[in-house]
Protein backbone atom coordinates (compact mmCIF):
# COMPACT_ATOMS: atom_id res chain seq x y z
CA UNK A 1 0.00 0.00 0.00
CA UNK A 2 1.40 3.48 -0.81
CA UNK A 3 3.24 5.06 2.09
CA UNK A 4 0.93 8.06 2.31
CA UNK A 5 -2.12 5.76 2.63
CA UNK A 6 -4.85 7.48 0.66
CA UNK A 7 -8.36 6.28 1.28
CA UNK A 8 -9.46 3.70 -1.27
CA UNK A 9 -12.40 4.95 -3.30
CA UNK A 10 -14.20 1.63 -2.75
CA UNK A 11 -14.22 2.32 0.99
CA UNK A 12 -16.21 5.55 0.55
CA UNK A 13 -19.89 4.77 0.92
CA UNK A 14 -21.84 7.88 -0.14
CA UNK A 15 -21.58 11.09 -2.19
CA UNK A 16 -21.65 13.04 1.07
CA UNK A 17 -18.68 11.07 2.41
CA UNK A 18 -16.89 11.50 -0.93
CA UNK A 19 -17.34 15.28 -0.84
CA UNK A 20 -16.23 15.41 2.79
CA UNK A 21 -13.09 13.44 2.01
CA UNK A 22 -12.12 15.59 -0.97
CA UNK A 23 -12.62 18.70 1.17
CA UNK A 24 -10.29 17.21 3.76
CA UNK A 25 -7.68 17.04 1.00
CA UNK A 26 -8.17 20.73 0.28
CA UNK A 27 -9.76 20.19 -3.15
CA UNK A 28 -13.23 20.45 -4.63
CA UNK A 29 -14.77 17.78 -6.88
CA UNK A 30 -18.49 18.17 -7.66
CA UNK A 31 -20.52 15.04 -6.93
CA UNK A 32 -24.27 14.61 -7.40
CA UNK A 33 -26.28 13.17 -4.55
CA UNK A 34 -28.27 10.98 -6.95
CA UNK A 35 -28.10 10.02 -10.61
CA UNK A 36 -30.87 11.39 -12.82
CA UNK A 37 -32.37 8.51 -14.78
CA UNK A 38 -33.47 8.68 -18.41
CA UNK A 39 -33.43 11.33 -21.10
CA UNK A 40 -33.62 14.19 -18.61
CA UNK A 41 -30.16 13.30 -17.29
CA UNK A 42 -27.54 16.00 -17.89
CA UNK A 43 -25.36 13.24 -19.29
CA UNK A 44 -27.94 12.39 -21.96
CA UNK A 45 -28.25 15.89 -23.40
CA UNK A 46 -26.93 16.48 -26.93
CA UNK A 47 -24.16 19.00 -27.54
CA UNK A 48 -26.32 21.28 -29.63
CA UNK A 49 -24.03 24.29 -30.04
CA UNK A 50 -21.60 22.55 -32.42
CA UNK A 51 -21.92 20.14 -35.32
CA UNK A 52 -19.06 17.82 -36.25
CA UNK A 53 -19.28 16.60 -39.84
CA UNK A 54 -22.90 17.75 -39.79
CA UNK A 55 -23.69 15.75 -36.65
CA UNK A 56 -24.75 16.84 -33.20
CA UNK A 57 -22.91 14.81 -30.52
CA UNK A 58 -25.74 12.87 -28.90
CA UNK A 59 -24.69 12.83 -25.23
CA UNK A 60 -22.09 14.01 -22.75
CA UNK A 61 -19.59 11.20 -22.39
CA UNK A 62 -16.74 10.20 -24.68
CA UNK A 63 -14.29 7.35 -25.09
CA UNK A 64 -10.73 8.60 -24.86
CA UNK A 65 -8.03 7.48 -27.33
CA UNK A 66 -7.05 4.10 -25.87
CA UNK A 67 -4.20 2.53 -27.80
CA UNK A 68 -3.80 -1.25 -27.75
CA UNK A 69 -0.20 -1.99 -28.81
CA UNK A 70 -1.82 -4.77 -30.80
CA UNK A 71 -1.72 -3.89 -34.52
CA UNK A 72 0.17 -5.82 -37.15
CA UNK A 73 3.84 -5.02 -37.85
CA UNK A 74 2.59 -3.08 -40.88
CA UNK A 75 0.27 -1.01 -38.71
CA UNK A 76 -2.89 -2.86 -39.70
CA UNK A 77 -5.83 -4.02 -37.62
CA UNK A 78 -6.02 -7.26 -35.61
CA UNK A 79 -8.98 -9.07 -33.99
CA UNK A 80 -8.07 -7.51 -30.63
CA UNK A 81 -8.25 -4.02 -32.13
CA UNK A 82 -11.63 -4.80 -33.69
CA UNK A 83 -12.90 -6.13 -30.36
CA UNK A 84 -11.75 -2.99 -28.58
CA UNK A 85 -13.52 -0.71 -31.05
CA UNK A 86 -16.65 -2.85 -30.80
CA UNK A 87 -16.61 -2.33 -27.05
CA UNK A 88 -16.23 1.40 -27.59
CA UNK A 89 -19.48 1.18 -29.56
CA UNK A 90 -21.14 -0.71 -26.70
CA UNK A 91 -20.20 2.07 -24.27
CA UNK A 92 -23.09 4.28 -25.33
CA UNK A 93 -20.75 7.27 -25.69
CA UNK A 94 -21.67 9.48 -28.64
CA UNK A 95 -18.13 10.81 -29.05
CA UNK A 96 -15.43 8.26 -29.80
CA UNK A 97 -11.98 9.87 -29.87
CA UNK A 98 -10.57 6.75 -31.53
CA UNK A 99 -6.99 5.90 -30.73
CA UNK A 100 -3.51 7.15 -31.58
CA UNK A 101 -2.61 6.32 -35.18
CA UNK A 102 0.85 7.13 -36.51
CA UNK A 103 1.09 9.45 -39.48
CA UNK A 104 4.12 7.55 -40.78
CA UNK A 105 5.89 4.27 -39.88
CA UNK A 106 8.85 5.99 -38.22
CA UNK A 107 6.50 8.03 -36.00
CA UNK A 108 5.13 5.01 -34.13
CA UNK A 109 5.33 4.79 -30.34
CA UNK A 110 5.63 1.02 -30.65
CA UNK A 111 6.07 -1.54 -33.44
CA UNK A 112 2.37 -2.50 -33.25
CA UNK A 113 0.77 0.92 -33.40
CA UNK A 114 -1.82 1.48 -36.12
CA UNK A 115 -0.55 3.53 -39.07
CA UNK A 116 -2.58 5.72 -41.42
CA UNK A 117 -1.41 4.42 -44.79
CA UNK A 118 -3.26 3.56 -47.99
CA UNK A 119 -2.31 -0.10 -47.47
CA UNK A 120 -4.24 -0.04 -44.18
CA UNK A 121 -7.28 1.82 -45.50
CA UNK A 122 -9.54 -1.23 -45.66
CA UNK A 123 -8.58 -2.13 -42.08
CA UNK A 124 -9.36 1.37 -40.85
CA UNK A 125 -12.75 1.27 -42.53
CA UNK A 126 -13.39 -2.03 -40.78
CA UNK A 127 -12.65 -0.45 -37.39
CA UNK A 128 -15.30 2.19 -38.02
CA UNK A 129 -17.75 -0.41 -39.36
CA UNK A 130 -17.41 -2.65 -36.29
CA UNK A 131 -17.88 0.30 -33.96
CA UNK A 132 -21.01 1.49 -35.78
CA UNK A 133 -22.55 -1.99 -35.88
CA UNK A 134 -21.86 -2.53 -32.18
CA UNK A 135 -23.35 0.84 -31.26
CA UNK A 136 -26.41 0.28 -33.44
CA UNK A 137 -27.01 -3.17 -31.92
CA UNK A 138 -26.88 -1.75 -28.38
CA UNK A 139 -28.53 1.64 -28.84
CA UNK A 140 -30.33 1.60 -32.19
CA UNK A 141 -29.17 4.97 -33.49
CA UNK A 142 -25.79 6.05 -34.78
CA UNK A 143 -26.84 9.28 -36.50
CA UNK A 144 -25.57 11.29 -33.51
CA UNK A 145 -22.38 9.23 -33.07
CA UNK A 146 -19.18 11.13 -33.85
CA UNK A 147 -15.96 9.18 -34.44
CA UNK A 148 -12.43 10.57 -34.69
CA UNK A 149 -8.93 9.32 -35.45
CA UNK A 150 -6.01 10.68 -33.42
CA UNK A 151 -3.09 11.60 -35.70
CA UNK A 152 0.23 11.32 -33.91
CA UNK A 153 3.97 11.44 -34.31
CA UNK A 154 5.55 10.14 -31.12
CA UNK A 155 8.62 12.32 -31.39
CA UNK A 156 10.92 11.76 -28.43
CA UNK A 157 9.17 8.45 -27.69
CA UNK A 158 9.27 6.77 -31.11
CA UNK A 159 9.90 3.02 -31.06
CA UNK A 160 8.93 2.02 -34.61
CA UNK A 161 10.95 -1.20 -34.93
CA UNK A 162 11.87 -2.43 -31.46
CA UNK A 163 9.75 -2.06 -28.36
CA UNK A 164 12.89 -1.57 -26.28
CA UNK A 165 14.78 0.78 -28.58
CA UNK A 166 13.98 4.47 -28.84
CA UNK A 167 14.49 6.10 -32.23
CA UNK A 168 13.66 9.65 -31.16
CA UNK A 169 12.74 12.65 -33.22
CA UNK A 170 12.92 15.73 -30.99
CA UNK A 171 12.10 19.41 -31.27
CA UNK A 172 15.09 20.53 -29.17
CA UNK A 173 17.64 19.28 -26.69
CA UNK A 174 15.81 19.03 -23.37
CA UNK A 175 17.81 19.72 -20.19
CA UNK A 176 16.18 16.85 -18.25
CA UNK A 177 14.49 14.44 -20.66
CA UNK A 178 17.59 13.95 -22.82
CA UNK A 179 19.45 12.42 -19.91
CA UNK A 180 16.40 10.55 -18.67
CA UNK A 181 15.91 8.83 -22.02
CA UNK A 182 19.49 8.55 -23.24
CA UNK A 183 19.70 11.25 -25.92
CA UNK A 184 23.31 12.40 -26.18
CA UNK A 185 23.63 14.26 -29.51
CA UNK A 186 21.86 16.69 -31.83
CA UNK A 187 21.27 14.06 -34.51
CA UNK A 188 17.73 13.38 -33.28
CA UNK A 189 16.56 16.99 -33.73
CA UNK A 190 13.97 17.49 -36.46
CA UNK A 191 15.59 20.01 -38.80
CA UNK A 192 13.69 22.89 -40.36
CA UNK A 193 14.35 21.53 -43.84
CA UNK A 194 12.62 18.26 -42.92
CA UNK A 195 9.46 19.86 -41.56
CA UNK A 196 7.71 20.13 -44.98
CA UNK A 197 7.94 16.33 -45.25
CA UNK A 198 6.41 15.97 -41.77
CA UNK A 199 3.56 18.29 -42.76
CA UNK A 200 3.07 16.19 -45.88
CA UNK A 201 2.71 13.10 -43.68
CA UNK A 202 -0.04 14.84 -41.71
CA UNK A 203 -1.82 15.83 -44.91
CA UNK A 204 -1.71 12.27 -46.27
CA UNK A 205 -2.84 10.81 -42.94
CA UNK A 206 -5.74 13.28 -42.75
CA UNK A 207 -6.83 12.29 -46.27
CA UNK A 208 -6.76 8.60 -45.33
CA UNK A 209 -8.76 9.29 -42.16
CA UNK A 210 -11.36 11.16 -44.20
CA UNK A 211 -11.58 8.32 -46.73
CA UNK A 212 -11.86 5.76 -43.92
CA UNK A 213 -14.96 7.55 -42.61
CA UNK A 214 -13.64 9.51 -39.63
CA UNK A 215 -15.82 12.47 -38.68
CA UNK A 216 -12.79 14.37 -37.39
CA UNK A 217 -9.07 14.09 -36.82
CA UNK A 218 -7.14 15.04 -33.71
CA UNK A 219 -3.80 16.81 -34.21
CA UNK A 220 -2.37 15.41 -31.00
CA UNK A 221 -0.61 18.01 -28.81
CA UNK A 222 -0.21 16.11 -25.55
CA UNK A 223 1.82 13.76 -23.36
CA UNK A 224 5.28 14.80 -24.55
CA UNK A 225 4.84 13.70 -28.16
CA UNK A 226 6.23 15.76 -31.02
CA UNK A 227 3.65 18.53 -31.48
CA UNK A 228 3.35 18.94 -27.71
CA UNK A 229 7.13 19.23 -27.40
CA UNK A 230 7.20 22.03 -29.98
CA UNK A 231 5.04 24.09 -27.61
CA UNK A 232 8.02 24.37 -25.23
CA UNK A 233 10.74 24.85 -27.87
CA UNK A 234 11.90 28.16 -26.34
CA UNK A 235 15.55 27.38 -27.08
CA UNK A 236 15.06 26.21 -30.66
CA UNK A 237 16.43 28.64 -33.22
CA UNK A 238 14.61 29.56 -36.40
CA UNK A 239 10.94 29.81 -37.37
CA UNK A 240 9.70 26.97 -35.14
CA UNK A 241 11.14 28.02 -31.80
CA UNK A 242 11.38 30.91 -29.41
CA UNK A 243 8.22 33.00 -29.12
CA UNK A 244 4.67 31.66 -28.98
CA UNK A 245 3.96 32.44 -32.65
CA UNK A 246 6.93 30.36 -33.73
CA UNK A 247 6.24 27.51 -31.29
CA UNK A 248 2.71 27.13 -32.73
CA UNK A 249 3.72 27.66 -36.35
CA UNK A 250 3.66 23.91 -37.03
CA UNK A 251 -0.01 23.65 -36.02
CA UNK A 252 -0.94 26.53 -38.31
CA UNK A 253 1.00 25.09 -41.23
CA UNK A 254 -0.48 21.60 -40.83
CA UNK A 255 -4.03 22.96 -40.74
CA UNK A 256 -3.34 25.23 -43.72
CA UNK A 257 -1.88 22.33 -45.71
CA UNK A 258 -4.83 20.03 -44.95
CA UNK A 259 -7.23 22.71 -46.17
CA UNK A 260 -5.08 23.46 -49.23
CA UNK A 261 -5.49 19.78 -50.16
CA UNK A 262 -9.29 20.37 -50.24
CA UNK A 263 -9.86 18.07 -47.28
CA UNK A 264 -12.93 19.31 -45.37
CA UNK A 265 -12.54 16.95 -42.41
CA UNK A 266 -13.20 18.50 -39.00
CA UNK A 267 -10.12 19.02 -36.85
CA UNK A 268 -9.82 18.67 -33.07
CA UNK A 269 -6.89 18.83 -30.67
CA UNK A 270 -6.06 16.84 -27.56
CA UNK A 271 -3.87 19.13 -25.50
CA UNK A 272 -1.83 18.67 -22.36
CA UNK A 273 -3.20 21.86 -20.86
CA UNK A 274 -0.48 21.91 -18.21
CA UNK A 275 2.71 20.05 -17.53
CA UNK A 276 5.14 19.85 -14.61
CA UNK A 277 8.77 18.91 -14.24
CA UNK A 278 9.59 15.22 -14.79
CA UNK A 279 9.36 12.91 -11.78
CA UNK A 280 11.29 9.80 -10.80
CA UNK A 281 11.04 7.12 -8.13
CA UNK A 282 12.81 8.04 -4.92
CA UNK A 283 15.58 5.41 -4.79
CA UNK A 284 16.18 6.01 -1.08
CA UNK A 285 12.62 5.26 -0.03
CA UNK A 286 11.99 1.65 -0.98
CA UNK A 287 12.72 -0.94 -3.62
CA UNK A 288 9.02 -1.84 -3.77
CA UNK A 289 7.18 0.09 -6.44
CA UNK A 290 4.04 0.61 -4.32
CA UNK A 291 6.20 2.27 -1.66
CA UNK A 292 8.63 4.08 -3.97
CA UNK A 293 7.29 7.61 -3.81
CA UNK A 294 7.67 9.94 -6.75
CA UNK A 295 9.92 12.95 -6.49
CA UNK A 296 10.70 15.72 -8.97
CA UNK A 297 13.87 15.55 -11.00
CA UNK A 298 16.35 18.27 -10.06
CA UNK A 299 15.92 21.18 -12.46
CA UNK A 300 17.19 24.72 -12.86
CA UNK A 301 14.61 27.41 -12.16
CA UNK A 302 12.98 29.12 -13.89
CA UNK A 303 11.95 25.95 -15.68
CA UNK A 304 10.42 26.90 -19.06
CA UNK A 305 9.89 23.41 -20.45
CA UNK A 306 6.46 22.58 -19.03
CA UNK A 307 3.73 24.09 -21.20
CA UNK A 308 1.01 25.40 -18.88
CA UNK A 309 3.19 24.98 -15.81
CA UNK A 310 4.40 27.84 -13.66
CA UNK A 311 8.04 28.44 -14.64
CA UNK A 312 8.96 29.50 -11.11
CA UNK A 313 7.00 27.18 -8.83
CA UNK A 314 6.84 23.40 -8.66
CA UNK A 315 3.32 22.00 -9.03
CA UNK A 316 1.62 25.27 -9.97
CA UNK A 317 -0.33 25.94 -13.16
CA UNK A 318 -0.01 28.96 -15.46
CA UNK A 319 -2.75 28.92 -18.11
CA UNK A 320 -1.63 32.03 -20.00
CA UNK A 321 -0.24 30.15 -23.00
CA UNK A 322 -2.80 27.30 -22.98
CA UNK A 323 -5.54 29.93 -23.24
CA UNK A 324 -3.65 31.65 -26.06
CA UNK A 325 -3.37 28.26 -27.77
CA UNK A 326 -7.14 27.73 -27.52
CA UNK A 327 -7.76 31.14 -29.05
CA UNK A 328 -5.45 30.17 -31.90
CA UNK A 329 -7.39 26.93 -32.37
CA UNK A 330 -10.59 28.95 -32.61
CA UNK A 331 -9.16 31.14 -35.36
CA UNK A 332 -8.14 27.97 -37.23
CA UNK A 333 -11.68 26.57 -37.06
CA UNK A 334 -10.76 23.96 -34.44
CA UNK A 335 -13.73 23.66 -32.09
CA UNK A 336 -13.32 20.23 -30.49
CA UNK A 337 -10.80 20.29 -27.61
CA UNK A 338 -9.85 17.37 -25.39
CA UNK A 339 -7.86 18.47 -22.34
CA UNK A 340 -5.41 16.24 -20.50
CA UNK A 341 -2.13 16.92 -18.67
CA UNK A 342 1.51 15.96 -18.39
CA UNK A 343 2.95 12.76 -19.81
CA UNK A 344 2.75 9.04 -18.98
CA UNK A 345 6.51 8.85 -19.62
CA UNK A 346 7.81 11.33 -17.07
CA UNK A 347 5.06 12.51 -14.66
CA UNK A 348 2.17 10.01 -14.91
CA UNK A 349 0.62 10.88 -11.55
CA UNK A 350 -0.61 14.24 -12.87
CA UNK A 351 -1.77 12.71 -16.17
CA UNK A 352 -3.33 9.38 -15.18
CA UNK A 353 -4.05 9.33 -11.43
CA UNK A 354 -3.77 5.80 -10.04
CA UNK A 355 -3.73 4.06 -6.67
CA UNK A 356 -1.27 1.43 -7.93
CA UNK A 357 1.63 2.60 -10.13
CA UNK A 358 2.88 0.67 -13.18
CA UNK A 359 5.87 -1.60 -12.66
CA UNK A 360 8.38 1.02 -13.79
CA UNK A 361 6.65 3.89 -12.00
CA UNK A 362 6.34 5.39 -8.57
CA UNK A 363 3.67 5.87 -5.96
CA UNK A 364 2.05 9.30 -6.33
CA UNK A 365 3.39 11.88 -3.88
CA UNK A 366 -0.12 12.69 -2.63
CA UNK A 367 -3.67 11.38 -2.85
CA UNK A 368 -4.55 10.84 -6.55
CA UNK A 369 -7.80 12.74 -6.03
CA UNK A 370 -5.68 15.90 -5.85
CA UNK A 371 -4.59 15.25 -9.44
CA UNK A 372 -8.15 14.45 -10.54
CA UNK A 373 -9.35 17.72 -9.01
CA UNK A 374 -6.56 19.71 -10.66
CA UNK A 375 -7.40 18.47 -14.14
CA UNK A 376 -11.10 19.13 -13.58
CA UNK A 377 -10.43 22.63 -12.28
CA UNK A 378 -8.21 23.50 -15.24
CA UNK A 379 -10.85 22.34 -17.73
CA UNK A 380 -13.45 24.44 -15.94
CA UNK A 381 -11.24 27.52 -16.01
CA UNK A 382 -10.18 27.21 -19.64
CA UNK A 383 -13.74 26.47 -20.73
CA UNK A 384 -14.93 29.64 -19.01
CA UNK A 385 -12.28 31.80 -20.72
CA UNK A 386 -12.15 30.24 -24.19
CA UNK A 387 -14.04 31.64 -27.21
CA UNK A 388 -17.68 30.67 -27.57
CA UNK A 389 -18.57 27.65 -29.69
CA UNK A 390 -15.74 25.38 -28.55
CA UNK A 391 -16.56 21.96 -27.09
CA UNK A 392 -14.42 20.66 -24.22
CA UNK A 393 -13.77 17.06 -23.18
CA UNK A 394 -12.34 16.52 -19.69
CA UNK A 395 -9.99 13.74 -18.56
CA UNK A 396 -8.81 11.87 -15.41
CA UNK A 397 -12.22 10.50 -14.41
CA UNK A 398 -11.46 6.76 -14.21
CA UNK A 399 -9.84 7.09 -10.79
CA UNK A 400 -13.25 8.05 -9.38
CA UNK A 401 -14.47 4.45 -9.74
CA UNK A 402 -17.93 4.05 -8.11
CA UNK A 403 -18.35 7.82 -8.08
CA UNK A 404 -17.50 8.37 -11.75
CA UNK A 405 -21.16 8.70 -12.88
CA UNK A 406 -22.04 11.01 -9.97
CA UNK A 407 -19.06 13.29 -10.59
CA UNK A 408 -19.58 13.18 -14.35
CA UNK A 409 -23.21 14.27 -13.96
CA UNK A 410 -22.28 17.10 -11.61
CA UNK A 411 -19.39 18.27 -13.78
CA UNK A 412 -21.64 18.58 -16.83
CA UNK A 413 -24.61 20.03 -14.95
CA UNK A 414 -22.47 22.66 -13.22
CA UNK A 415 -20.57 23.63 -16.38
CA UNK A 416 -17.14 22.28 -15.44
CA UNK A 417 -16.91 20.51 -18.81
CA UNK A 418 -19.05 19.85 -21.86
CA UNK A 419 -18.19 16.16 -22.13
CA UNK A 420 -16.65 13.65 -19.72
CA UNK A 421 -13.93 11.49 -21.25
CA UNK A 422 -13.62 7.85 -20.13
CA UNK A 423 -10.25 6.16 -20.64
CA UNK A 424 -9.08 3.12 -18.64
CA UNK A 425 -12.60 2.46 -17.36
CA UNK A 426 -13.68 1.76 -20.95
CA UNK A 427 -11.31 -1.23 -21.06
CA UNK A 428 -12.92 -2.99 -18.09
CA UNK A 429 -16.41 -1.48 -17.98
CA UNK A 430 -17.32 0.43 -21.15
CA UNK A 431 -21.00 0.67 -20.11
CA UNK A 432 -20.33 2.29 -16.74
CA UNK A 433 -22.16 5.54 -17.52
CA UNK A 434 -24.74 3.95 -19.84
CA UNK A 435 -25.77 1.66 -16.99
CA UNK A 436 -25.97 4.56 -14.53
CA UNK A 437 -28.28 6.71 -16.66
CA UNK A 438 -30.78 3.87 -17.16
CA UNK A 439 -30.81 3.08 -13.43
CA UNK A 440 -28.95 -0.22 -13.67
CA UNK A 441 -26.84 -0.97 -10.58
CA UNK A 442 -23.11 -0.77 -11.29
CA UNK A 443 -21.23 -3.98 -11.89
CA UNK A 444 -18.65 -3.66 -9.13
CA UNK A 445 -16.65 -6.57 -10.50
CA UNK A 446 -15.83 -4.54 -13.63
CA UNK A 447 -14.98 -1.16 -12.09
CA UNK A 448 -11.42 -0.09 -12.91
CA UNK A 449 -9.36 0.03 -9.71
CA UNK A 450 -6.40 1.70 -11.45
CA UNK A 451 -4.16 -1.34 -11.00
CA UNK A 452 -2.14 -0.03 -13.99
CA UNK A 453 -1.78 -3.37 -15.76
CA UNK A 454 -2.97 -1.65 -18.94
CA UNK A 455 0.21 0.46 -18.61
CA UNK A 456 2.60 -2.12 -17.19
CA UNK A 457 1.84 -4.50 -20.08
CA UNK A 458 2.87 -2.18 -22.93
CA UNK A 459 5.81 -0.89 -20.87
CA UNK A 460 7.07 -4.46 -21.21
CA UNK A 461 6.11 -4.98 -24.85
CA UNK A 462 2.75 -6.70 -24.29
CA UNK A 463 -0.63 -5.63 -25.68
CA UNK A 464 -2.54 -3.17 -23.51
CA UNK A 465 -5.78 -4.35 -21.97
CA UNK A 466 -7.47 -4.95 -18.63
CA UNK A 467 -5.85 -8.22 -17.59
CA UNK A 468 -7.36 -8.32 -14.08
CA UNK A 469 -11.04 -7.69 -15.01
CA UNK A 470 -11.57 -8.48 -18.69
CA UNK A 471 -11.80 -12.28 -19.20
CA UNK A 472 -10.59 -11.86 -22.79
CA UNK A 473 -7.20 -10.62 -21.56
CA UNK A 474 -7.10 -12.74 -18.41
CA UNK A 475 -7.18 -15.85 -20.63
CA UNK A 476 -4.29 -14.76 -22.82
CA UNK A 477 -0.80 -16.26 -22.37
CA UNK A 478 0.45 -12.70 -21.90
CA UNK A 479 -1.47 -12.57 -18.60
CA UNK A 480 0.87 -15.06 -16.92
CA UNK A 481 3.90 -13.25 -18.35
CA UNK A 482 2.56 -10.00 -16.94
CA UNK A 483 2.18 -11.53 -13.48
CA UNK A 484 5.83 -12.64 -13.57
CA UNK A 485 6.92 -9.16 -14.65
CA UNK A 486 5.03 -7.59 -11.76
CA UNK A 487 6.65 -10.06 -9.33
CA UNK A 488 10.03 -9.13 -10.77
CA UNK A 489 10.64 -12.69 -12.01
CA UNK A 490 11.36 -11.61 -15.59
CA UNK A 491 10.65 -9.16 -18.36
CA UNK A 492 9.55 -9.57 -21.94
Amino acid sequence: MPAFSPKKISSIKSPEEFRSYTQSLGVTIPCSERIVIGNSSPLCQPVENTRINGKIIGNRWAIQPMEGWDGTPEGGVTPDALRRWGRFGESGAKLIWGEAMAICPEGRANPNQLILTHDNLADLKQLKKVLIESHRASFGNEEDLVVGFQLTHSGRFCRPLDKKQLQPCIAYRHPVLDGKFGITSDTSILRDENIPALIGDYVRAAAIAQEAGADFIDLKHCHGYLLHEFLTAHDRLGPYGGNFINRTRLLREIVRAIRAANNPIEIGVRLSSFDFVPFRPDPTHSSTVQLRLGQPEPVTWPYRFSFGGDANTLGEVDLTEPLEFLRLCHTLGIRLINLTAGSPYYNPHIQRPAYFPPSDGYAPPHDPLVDVARQMRVVKELKSLAPQGMVFVGSAYSYLQEFLPSVAQAAVAEGWTDIVGIGRMSLSYPRCIADAVIGRPPNNKLICRTLSDCTTAPRNGLPSGCYPLDPHYAAKPEASRLKKIKRGVGTD
